[in-house]
């Protein structure tokens, strides 16, 4: 398979994208200003124990999953959307590709801050609150707040608005982010009515999910110039890294080959050629002595040639006869 066509391809954008980036328009802060005024609603509303309770503990009773259990096992996958691990991996593997194919780190990093937001918006609204899901409810009509639980308002419903909402808000087309918006928006409305289909969250529970997922999407584009900031940021230390190794391997030493040259043996003279090494005579004595030995006198070598036995004289059996002469006669004989 040839893969540089492929990436020849995917890397034909050299620089980032004209992306328009929103900004918090009239319109959006209109949007924004009228759906804090409902979260701020549902939340006065639950702590006053009025109809939106009443109304929970009638839909809890009601138990909608006897009622169409047909619907139970599909239902139970489906609520896996809005749950944060598997959904953000997914939404941050097509970011990321994103980001690469379009050479920005922006996509990225607005997801980063949104879930960001959410986690600090929806997670201290639950430990202050501490309400009691349907399952663990101890009052009938109570609106179980305080008692130690972290159910008000909907974790799942919240993070599916976020993480799919993301997608549309990072749209490129306004045709895409208008597409993006109904599916994103439709899958939203999916996950908090299974909730509490399920029974695991009361219906104040979800419309107080909705708000706050539609409140960070609107305020996204106040965080758009800290995102340029980290962006710019993270491309500057990149940029030092990369410097920094360029001038290392410029000013590295050049290592040169050593040369091998031939091993030089000492010269010898005619005179060492047959002379034996002769050992000092303290080291042979054991005494260490150093005064020289007494000169003896020169003696010939002995001739290999055998003494000449005078006739009448037999040869001792135990004289060797030298290979190189022939066998003495007797005389007279």
């Amino acid at each position: 398979m040839r893969t540089d066509r492929i990436f020849a391809r995917l890397d034909r954008e050299p620089e980032p994208p004209k992306i328009e980036i929103p900004r918090m328009s009239r319109h959006r802060g209109v949007l924004f200003g009228a759906t804090m005024v409902f979260y701020l609603a549902i939340v006065v509303a639950v702590l006053t124990s009025s109809w939106l309770v009443e109304l929970d503990w009638k839909v809890m009773l009601f138990r909608p999953y006897e009622h169409w259990p047909q619907w139970h096992a599909f239902l139970d996958y489906f609520v896996v959307l809005g749950q944060r691990g598997p959904t953000a991996v997914m939404v941050m593997a097509w970011l990321g590709w994103r980001s690469w194919r379009q050479h920005t780190l922006r996509p990225l990093l607005t997801l980063g801050a949104a879930l960001l937001l959410l986690n600090m918006t929806v997670g201290s609204v639950k430990l202050g609150l501490g309400r009691l899901g349907p399952h663990y409810a101890t009052q009938i009509g109570s609106a179980e707040l305080f008692a130690g639980g972290d159910i008000f308002p909907s974790g799942h419903t919240a993070n599916a608005v976020v993480t799919w909402g993301i997608l549309a808000y990072l749209a490129t087309t306004p045709r895409a982010r208008r597409w993006l918006s109904v599916i994103s928006a439709m899958v939203a409305l999916g996950v908090g009515a299974t909730t509490v289909y399920l029974g695991t969250h009361w219906v104040s529970d979800v419309l107080l999910g909705w708000a706050a997922g539609l409140l960070i999407l609107l305020a996204l584009p106040w965080m758009e110039p800290l995102i340029a900031r980290a962006e710019a940021f993270v491309f500057a230390v990149r940029e030092k890294v990369r410097e920094r190794r360029r001038t290392r391997v410029a000013t590295a030493p050049v290592p040169v080959p050593a040369r091998t040259v031939p091993a030089m043996l000492p010269q010898r003279g005619h005179d060492e050629d047959g002379a034996p090494e002769r050992e000092p005579v303290g080291a042979a004595s054991g005494r260490g002595s150093s005064r020289p030995l007494p000169a003896r006198p020169y003696q010939p070598a002995r001739s290999e040639r055998p003494p000449v036995v005078p006739a009448g004289t037999r040869r001792p059996p135990h004289t060797e006869r030298s290979p190189r002469t022939a066998p003495a006669r007797p005389l007279g004989g």
